[in-house]
């Protein structure tokens, strides 16, 4: 792979030019100067990939044997390369990463150069710069698509992208007129300059604005404050907007997203127990007649955490609860316990994601929770805790009973089997000592509320 991007770095640099020089269309009917100044762009990436290293990355594989079909058809006369550029284009899009997104911008603003009126070009502008986080030039572009796309059927998931980010800017703009301030303006009472939101920054600029005007007003004013609260909820609101895919995804593994309200209805007035994983509890609960098992099938919900070794396949299991541990999240074994609802947490999203995409199993789960539930405990809407240490993270089963306990919709919530070696670390188990209603020794229970 090595020599074969040397050589076709080569062949671009001589059609197209160096770095510095600016590219010219050849006599007799040679390339337009649009399609050399896009190859100049290939040219540039192919280098930044060369000095890199190993290529192992199948996305980049296709984008350079891309790269490869536009030179070819940029070097053979009569040869129509726009279908070749938007291709290219398509694929340095695919290949990820701020580099890749830039190059398909680029390539899209050459072609839109070339062929005004091409849906196609202006599609791949419009996915390029919301890639890039650049919300408002995005629509821009879409919309611009949809004037020249006759069948609208076929933009639907367009339609559908600008509705989202423009209601993730209308978050924004509420958020401004709640805190007094107008736009890139800071709140009355926060402190000038430390917060510029608006809805014209970059994606990742303004969700870190956001969420630091959120820290700084609960901070302010408390979290009771009816104006803090309604902050937090279009911070929340603008959070799941802005996590959504880039285009409409198919429901991951055919299960329904649930978000923070959803969740509140699935456990709104319902029992709920947590089982911990341990050969004693789960042989209990197969033996036929045991007190245990009858304990456990009175409740409304059964919680059972991460990887289930002991517990029997058939088991019941209405939530299930992941946290995403290690460098590779998105590897391990498929969640293929049946379960009503799975709640999978972990940072940073793009791992979270890929790890959904990996590891569900189609029609192991109806519900599954939604980004805005991935770090319940460090998310400003939620919780808003500092985060842990690294060498002591939360376990999940903890982490499932903060969030119970804060969106404090179940009618009761029960652990089970957790002692001896289930028992949790000693912090967590502080918490639970705080807030314990009640303990049942027969059946190694302890009620929260």
């Amino acid at each position: 792979m090595g020599q074969t991007l040397t050589g076709l770095l080569t062949s671009v640099r001589a059609i197209a030019g160096r770095p510095g020089t600016p590219p010219r269309a050849r006599p007799g009917g040679g390339p337009d100067p649009e399609l050399l100044a896009a190859l100049r762009h290939c040219g540039d990436h192919l280098a930044a990939l060369a000095a890199s290293g190993p290529l192992t990355d199948a996305r980049r594989t296709r984008l350079i044997a891309s790269i490869g079909a536009l030179t070819t058809a940029c070097s053979t006369p009569g040869a129509d390369a726009f279908d070749a550029l938007l291709r290219t284009g398509q694929q340095a899009l695919d290949s990820g990463g701020d580099a890749g997104a830039r190059l398909a911008l680029a390539l899209a603003d050459e072609a839109t150069v070339l062929r005004a009126r091409s849906k196609g070009a202006w599609r791949l502008r419009g996915n390029a710069l919301d890639a890039l986080g650049r919300s408002e030039e995005a629509i821009t572009a879409y919309e611009r698509h949809l004037a020249l796309q006759q069948n609208a059927a076929a933009s639907r998931d367009v339609e559908r992208r600008i509705a989202t980010l423009r209601a993730a800017g209308d978050r924004i703009d509420e958020a401004l007129a709640l805190v007094g301030g107008g736009e890139g303006a800071t709140g009355a009472g926060v402190d000038a300059g430390a917060v510029r939101l608006s809805r014209h920054l970059p994606a990742a600029d303004a969700l870190a604005a956001f969420t630091e005007l959120v820290r700084l007003r609960t901070a302010e004013r408390g979290a009771a404050d009816p104006a803090v609260r309604r902050l937090a909820a279009l911070y929340a609101e603008h959070r799941r907007l802005a996590d959504r895919d880039p285009m409409a995804d198919p429901l991951l593994g055919g299960a329904e997203p649930i978000g923070v309200p959803g969740l509140r209805r699935f456990l709104a007035g319902r029992t709920v127990c947590l089982v911990a994983d341990t050969p004693h509890t789960a042989e209990q609960e197969q033996r036929p007649g045991s007190s245990l098992a009858a304990l456990i099938g009175g409740y409304d919900l059964v919680v059972r955490c991460d990887a289930v070794r002991h517990a029997a396949p058939t088991a019941r299991t209405d939530l299930h609860a992941v946290t995403l541990r290690g460098d590779s999240q998105w590897k391990g074994a498929r969640w293929d316990r049946r379960a009503t609802a799975r709640l999978v947490f972990g940072d940073p999203l793009p791992h979270w994601r890929l790890a959904l995409r990996s590891r569900l199993v189609p029609g192991a789960q109806d519900r599954i929770g939604d980004a805005t539930l991935r770090r319940p405990l460090h998310d400003p809407a939620l919780l808003a805790e500092a985060a842990a240490d690294a060498d002591q993270p939360a376990s999940t089963a903890f982490t499932v009973l903060r969030l119970l306990d804060f969106l404090g919709t179940p009618a009761r919530v029960d652990l089970i089997g957790f002692e001896g070696p289930a028992a949790l670390p000693p912090r967590e188990r502080e918490w639970i000592g705080a807030r314990t209603g009640r303990t049942d020794d027969t059946a190694v229970r302890i009620t929260l509320r």
